[in-house]
């Protein structure tokens, strides 16, 4: 693929942005989910692609979320066919409360290069440049990889940071971390983010720990690829079904380890755009006469990592309006 789809779609994670930022703090999770996903779904229509979602979240949310299947771009003939990974709102929970850290997030690759991830739990570790297959391994206990996290860096097990979901069915997972030494830093919602923040030298995360959503563990596995992050996941489904669903979507094995590769191959572009700060970037703030944003944009093949500061004028006008309230 010649040309750097990152650098095109960041105006839609901008966009998305910008819409689900007039809820934040609002507590309307379903509002600020419908306006990320319908401010992402017009915007997309004016890329020259031909598009189709292989991760989104339909299924899930109650809100009318990106499908999996759905054609995205102006589909003209000779644009390039693209597969498209994306969370619209990657934290509702986040932007509701006015909590940091939610984002808007796509990634595309080349036909076939996304693993097609059922909506089931997946246990993954995510580590940064330097820190690869040998040194860290999903099947181990927390005790054992941040010991060899610990020798690769040559620092001692106290001085590594662990990012967890906050959630009751990490109570001893946390717990294990704590007695090893490492700092822990709880996150209620998104863990894209605090994957990708294992590979910025900056965010002060050293690994990414726990079972948290296989969605979002292939767009996690996307954002490390452009960064020379390593990642590994493990499908936990919850039930039956769950292991049928898996089955459905070509994934006969549910205890197979998942390498980076496997989750997203091949050509890889990522952007991501703030809507409340966190880890990685600044959140979306209004002014009088716009607004200011701040994005990630990435490619695998060149390895480059950006970060873009956009201020965007309504011109009085605002683009998407307010919140409405009752």
């Amino acid at each position: 693929m010649d040309r750097n789809l990152a650098l095109e779609v960041v105006r839609v994670t901008e966009a998305a942005a910008l819409a689900s930022a007039r809820f934040v703090g609002l507590g309307d999770n379903d509002g600020a989910d419908q306006a990320a996903t319908q401010a992402m779904r017009e915007t997309f229509g004016s890329l020259h692609i031909r598009g189709t979602v292989v991760i989104g979240e339909g299924e899930r949310d109650e809100a009318p979320m990106l499908y999996i299947g759905e054609e995205l771009g102006d589909g003209e003939a000779d644009a390039p066919a693209v597969d498209i990974a994306v969370d619209p709102l990657e934290g509702t929970n986040l932007c509701s409360s006015g909590a940091p850290g939610a984002l808007a997030v796509v990634a595309m690759a080349e036909h076939g290069h996304f693993l097609n991830a059922p909506d089931t739990y997946m246990e993954k570790i995510a580590v940064g440049p330097g820190i690869g297959p040998g040194v860290v391994d999903v099947r181990r206990s927390a005790t054992e990889n941040l010991a060899a996290i610990a020798r690769k860096k040559g620092v001692d097990v106290d001085d590594l940071t662990a990012v967890i979901l906050d959630r009751p069915r990490h109570a001893a997972l946390i717990a294990e971390v704590r007695a090893a030494g490492a700092r822990i830093r709880l996150i209620s919602d998104g863990d894209v983010g605090g994957a990708i923040a294992t590979a910025d030298p900056d965010a002060g995360i050293d690994v990414l720990l726990g079972t948290g959503g296989a969605p979002e563990g292939v767009l996690a596995a996307a954002a490390l690829r452009c960064m020379n992050g390593y990642m590994q996941g493990i499908l936990r489904p919850r039930n039956d079904a769950e292991v049928e669903r898996a089955a459905r979507m070509g994934i006969a094995d549910v205890h197979h380890v998942f390498e980076i590769g496997e989750l997203a191959s091949g050509d890889v572009m990522f952007a991501a755009t703030g809507i409340t700060g966190g880890f990685l970037l600044r959140g979306v703030r209004f002014l009088p006469d716009g607004a200011q944003s701040s994005s990630l944009v990435m490619r695998s093949r060149s390895g480059t990592v950006r970060h873009i500061h956009t201020r965007h004028h309504f011109h009085g006008q605002p683009v998407y309006p307010p919140a409405p309230r009752s």
